[in-house]
């Protein structure tokens, strides 16, 4: 069993076939018995990333509405969301400005970095981020978390 928090660049190979996919999919075996943490904008990147791609050609319409169906349903019981408080968007707004991190990416990686806060405090190992954004993983290896790139796996 470990703890995973995934961004949506990750998440979406859970949904879409493209590099890293398989390696994404194997976090979700129920033998495993992993946590997957998302943050409660995540549903909402998930969404667009998987319309663009249809939108962008790179996916059939249909494929895209069965996954849009499928994470919706999954949403359900599949993930720890990571709700939005006061201190995680200080958090993220304190990131942004020592980065330069876009937006979302500083809410992500400040919502990875409470639950690790989280995990290490009860004594349970330190969650596994999960990103294919490389600038992402950069600034999140040097804030302490283990990062795992799912691009890394094709």
């Amino acid at each position: 069993m470990a703890d995973y928090y995934l961004d949506s660049s990750a998440l979406v190979k859970h949904y879409i076939s493209e590099t890293g996919s398989a390696w994404v999919s194997g976090l979700f075996d129920p033998a495993l018995n992993n946590e997957i943490f998302i943050a409660t904008i995540t549903p909402v990147e998930m969404i667009a990333a998987i319309t663009r791609r249809a939108r962008g050609g790179t996916i059939a319409v249909a494929d895209a509405a069965a996954a849009c169906s499928l994470f919706r349903s999954d949403l359900l019981t599949s993930y720890q969301i990571v709700e939005f408080t006061d201190a995680l968007i200080a958090r993220a707004m304190t990131i942004a400005e020592i980065y330069a991190l876009p937006g979302y990416d500083a809410v992500q990686l400040a919502a990875a970095l409470e639950v690790n806060t989280l995990c290490v405090g009860s004594g349970l190992p330190p969650i596994i981020f999960v990103s294919a954004d490389d600038d992402l993983n950069t600034v999140a290896a040097s804030e302490g978390l283990v990062v795992e790139n799912p691009d890394a796996y094709p």
